[in-house]
């Protein structure tokens, strides 16, 4: 028998994170949704009623860290944990690196790499009072390798590894898992 767990996808309103909440609510889980398309609130409830499970949508831009800590008390105020936290939301920006925009630098450091530490730091003394948590962060081949023009989305992905490698030393001793 599974346990019904709670779990917090960002971007879980398209692409691979929707794919991502689809196969966690197949199980029968609880998601929360994120996402910043007008329509994310129908994407979550049409979902949730095509499996039949419980869930919330918050529209938190991961770059504002007091959305960040809203979306995580939400989600314990109404599920009482987040026991899955699945860092999906990222983007990328392709240029030269002599012409590469300090804000797209930013705005990608800030989404794929920062935004993660911050919902881990959220989430993690929830799944240590609990003796339970997995974290969950994607990378990608850019994580292990490096492509001209891609400066800013190469370093996240390569952050993203070193910190998943990090969190999943300090979370063995209280079973908490990271990937």
């Amino acid at each position: 028998m599974i346990t019904k767990r709670t779990v917090l996808i960002t971007g879980s309103t398209s692409g691979i994170g929707l794919a991502i909440a689809k196969t966690f609510a197949a199980k029968g889980h609880n998601i929360v949704f994120n996402g910043l398309e007008a329509n994310g609130p129908t994407i979550a409830a049409e979902t949730a009623a095509e499996f039949g499970i419980d869930y919330l949508f918050h529209p938190c831009n991961v770059l504002v860290p007091e959305q960040i800590t809203d979306m995580v008390a939400q989600a314990v105020a109404k599920f009482g944990s987040v026991d899955i936290l699945v860092n999906n939301a990222g983007i990328q920006f392709v240029s030269p690196v002599q012409d590469f925009p300090l804000e797209k630098w930013n705005a990608i450091i800030g989404i794929n790499l920062t935004a993660p530490f911050l919902l881990t730091k959220a989430v993690w003394p929830h799944m240590q009072k609990q003796q339970f948590g997995r974290i969950i962060n994607i990378a990608s081949a850019h994580g292990l390798v490096a492509s001209e023009f891609k400066s800013a989305y190469v370093a996240s992905k390569h952050g993203i590894i070193g910190f998943t490698k990090t969190t999943a030393l300090e979370g063995a001793p209280t079973k908490l898992a990271t990937k």
